[in-house]
């Protein structure tokens, strides 16, 4: 924003002098011509709110500093200017010569030099329109004279009254200093009003409660959050003494002995507070004391909302239930646990083989709970060495160790705080680090390493593992008292060689994705090579499922994959001719667990009705019993 500035000038010659330099300069002003004669003065206090400073001279500068409240600039009149003007009466008028001044040592001074530059000339004071009338009538009654003087109140006057006048008139110098001058004040007050503005905004808007005092002890500061703090307006206590408050117990305590004192926990109108109080010190000498207040409530709900941004840096769940595939009733099962475990807080051990989906269910369980919109954070603990896997889960301080950052490290676990941890592969985490994660099952507490301070969260443990956790509690490689805190709730992922009716539908939506991936154009496979895929025991699961389909998808060169393909993709994948032997003797063998020949019998029905595709007329071919007594027993097997 341009500086605003008001010129009044006093005479025709230095209105187009400011014209022309103001131009000259790039700097806008306004011009109003008019001395005290003409109100000059009293424009400027009329106007002194629309502006940031006003530029003028001589005895209406003097007038206008008086009344007005902004900063007024002068346009010098040098002693050059004077002598030039009473030199120019000397010779042009022969008479006495009567300098007019308004109040003006300056001028007054010149009265020394009547000898020095042989002229014969009177001083005379004014301190207003009326005065100055009235002595020049005063004069002009006693003898002829010639007015010398600033503005054209001179030339005014003098018509008046047939007397001779001389105006004294700066040089373009002095105007251009002036403008100069004007416009480097209004900058220099610009930038300190701005710096004023942004102190008193951070003071009002700051979260802390802000007291500042002078080393009188005057009160000089009390933001808002100090008020609500004290519940006391700011107009009690702003410009009065500490000793004169003495009625204000929580004041006259927070001021105390007046030294250091920081991060303090005190209590006022029971709120929490941590206090600072900090000296001035200016060369050794105390000059003010500052006091800063903060509720401990809102540090904990800062930490919060700190803790809360982390959440759109890709600590989210991404899965849902619905992802996850299959119609067998072993992967229902286990879907309806993990929604009935999902709207519950408790922990959760999911116990799956590798590549079964355990993390889709871990991030599908807290999706589903009231959780949802806070952290996901998801740690391998195989997949970091132990001194590694300490500081990530429980952070560190600054210092703690070499190597450490500066300012130390969030912990996973106050990353989490309000949502959900999957600690993945759990029975691999140390015995020494067992320990430490325990106490935060029971106290939902973390210690940073280096730390010196408790850290309250609030986490939904959810762990899994793919190895028996009960067999190393029982090796004495598990604490016992962990592992009965980590298995309150526990979901069991099924293996896909225990829901084998599932394949053909994770093997056509995996083609699906990889034809979209790979831009492949892959319709499906044969009967052949469906039951083929359905004959393999699958160790790595899902994962081995989608991996093998995507190498499917990219070296088929035909929309139809048969079974031929299938069994040289299956040598590729295993470099053994004995697995594809393996895997034909695999269809012609079906697997039933032991148990009364009615369970055994009733398994068989349930595993031959699978791989017939429900073709009761092959199915009751293949058992040797008629359709009629094949109804009877798939009857039985609905209601068993």
């Amino acid at each position: 924003m341009n500086p605003k500035i008001l010129a009044i000038s006093t005479y025709p010659e230095l209105t187009q002098m400011l014209k022309e330099i103001s131009k000259e300069l790039g700097v806008a002003i306004s011009i109003y011509e008019g001395g005290i004669m003409r109100d000059g003065h009293l424009y400027a206090k009329k106007m002194e709110n629309k502006f940031d400073i006003i530029i003028s001279q001589g005895g209406t500068l003097e007038a206008i500093k008086e009344i007005v409240t902004i900063p007024v600039v002068s346009i010098e009149i040098s002693t050059a200017d004077i002598l030039r003007a009473l030199l120019e009466a000397k010779e042009k008028f022969k008479k006495k010569i009567v300098l007019f001044c308004y109040r003006s040592e300056k001028l007054s001074k010149l009265q020394n030099l009547k000898d020095i530059l042989n002229v014969d000339f009177e001083v005379v004071n004014y301190g207003n329109k009326k005065e100055f009338e009235e002595k020049v009538d005063k004069i002009f009654n006693k003898s002829e004279f010639t007015l010398v003087g600033m503005g054209s109140c001179m030339l005014e006057t003098s018509k008046g009254r047939d007397v001779d006048a001389v105006i004294i008139k700066s040089n373009r110098n002095s105007v251009r200093q002036a403008i100069i001058d004007a416009k480097n004040i209004c900058d220099l007050s610009k930038r300190e009003k701005e710096k004023s503005e942004r102190l008193k905004i951070i003071i009002d808007y700051s979260s802390e409660g802000i007291i500042a005092v002078d080393k009188q002890g005057f009160i000089t500061t009390f933001n808002p959050v100090a008020e609500k703090i004290f519940d006391l307006e700011s107009d009690i206590v702003l410009g009065r003494n500490i000793s004169d408050l003495k009625d204000y117990y929580y004041l006259n305590m927070v001021y105390g002995d007046e030294g250091y004192k920081l991060d303090e926990i005190i209590k006022i109108n029971n709120i929490q507070l941590i206090i600072n109080r900090i000296p001035i010190i200016v060369e050794d000498e105390k000059s003010g004391l500052i006091i800063t207040l903060q509720e401990i409530s809102k540090l904990q709900k800062l930490e919060q909302n700190v803790r809360n941004k982390l959440y759109n840096k890709g600590l989210i769940a991404k899965h849902r239930f619905g992802e996850i595939l299959g119609s067998s009733k072993a992967i229902k099962e286990a879907i309806d646990n993990g929604i009935r475990f999902g709207k519950t807080s408790t922990t959760i051990l999911i116990q799956g083989e590798t590549g079964s989906g355990k993390e889709l269910f871990a991030q599908s369980i807290h999706n589903i709970s009231d959780r949802k919109d806070k952290p996901f954070v998801a740690v391998n603990c195989a997949a970091l060495p132990e001194n590694l896997l300490e500081s990530e889960l429980f952070g560190y301080e600054e210092g703690a160790f070499t190597g450490a950052k500066k300012g130390g490290k969030l912990g996973l676990f106050e990353m989490a705080h309000g949502g959900t941890i999957f600690l993945d592969e759990i029975g691999e985490i140390p015995l020494s680090l067992q320990s430490r994660l325990l106490r935060v099952l029971q106290e939902k507490e973390v210690l940073r390493i280096g730390g010196d301070y408790i850290v309250k969260v609030d986490v939904r443990i959810i762990s899994a593992t793919n190895i028996d956790l009960y067999k190393m509690v029982k090796e004495h490689k598990f604490r016992e008292d962990l592992y009965f805190r980590l298995n309150i709730l526990n979901l069991k992922i099924p293996p896909i060689r225990d829901r084998k009716e599932d394949i053909p539908i994770l093997v056509n939506e995996f083609i699906g994705r990889m034809n979209r991936e790979h831009n492949k154009k892959i319709e499906g496979l044969t009967e052949n090579a469906m039951k083929l895929l359905m004959a393999y025991s699958w160790p790595g699961n899902v994962r081995e499922i989608q991996n093998f389909v995507e190498r499917m998808v990219i070296l088929s060169d035909y929309p139809t994959i048969e079974e031929k393909f299938i069994r040289n993709l299956f040598i590729q994948s295993f470099g053994r001719e004995n697995e594809i032997e393996k895997l034909e003797e695999d269809k012609n063998t079906i697997k039933v667990k032991v148990g009364t020949l009615k369970d055994m019998e009733l398994q068989l029905i349930e595993e031959l009705n699978n791989i017939f595709d429900s073709n009761k007329i092959l199915l009751a071919e293949k058992l040797g019993i008629s359709r009629t007594t094949l109804w009877k027993k798939m009857k039985e097997m609905e209601e068993y």
